[in-house]
């Protein structure tokens, strides 16, 4: 019997998905009223309708790969009760995906290398040096990477 590689993955997708849902119910971010809370659980449920039920033109993994993005992208850059709750989750459940920390990637590479890790570095690079993450040597770094990649991108 063929596997179906999208139907796999748009499913596991939406269980990650219910798992973001269901803990933004129970932990909601510190900063988030509920209103905000809201608003999140409903871009999430969504995503997942796009995903279980795409147009198809979009039903293949490569257009899935931009909703997995959007998914979990709150769940990569943020950090608290709740991102540690869903990734705790996320492994409980034996879901495909793992943490990854994307600064550590780019400190180590000393590049840049993307329109997406550029607005990573950008977004996250203060709130990271203020809870400890990155020290004062990685963020010199990082302001001449972004630099770096600013010109690059102008040439």
């Amino acid at each position: 019997m063929k596997i179906d590689k999208y139907k796999e993955a748009s499913e596991n997708l939406a269980k990650a998905i219910d798992v973001a849902v269901e803990t933004l119910k129970k932990k909601p971010p510190k900063d988030f009223d509920e209103a905000q809370t809201l608003h999140f659980a409903n871009c999430y449920l969504k995503w997942k309708e796009d995903a279980l039920n795409p147009e198809p033109q979009f039903r293949n993994l490569s257009s899935l790969k931009y909703v997995v993005e959007d998914v979990f992208t709150y769940f990569q850059e943020g950090h608290g009760e709740c991102v540690e709750e869903f990734w705790k989750e996320i492994k409980a459940q034996n879901l495909p995906y793992k943490r990854e920390n994307k600064m550590i990637k780019i400190i180590r590479r000393k590049k840049i290398k993307d329109i997406h890790e550029y607005d990573f570095v950008i977004d996250v690079i203060v709130p990271y040096e203020q809870e400890g993450f990155i020290n004062h040597d990685e963020v010199i770094l990082l302001n001449d990477l972004t630099a770096q990649f600013e010109t690059g991108k102008r040439k």
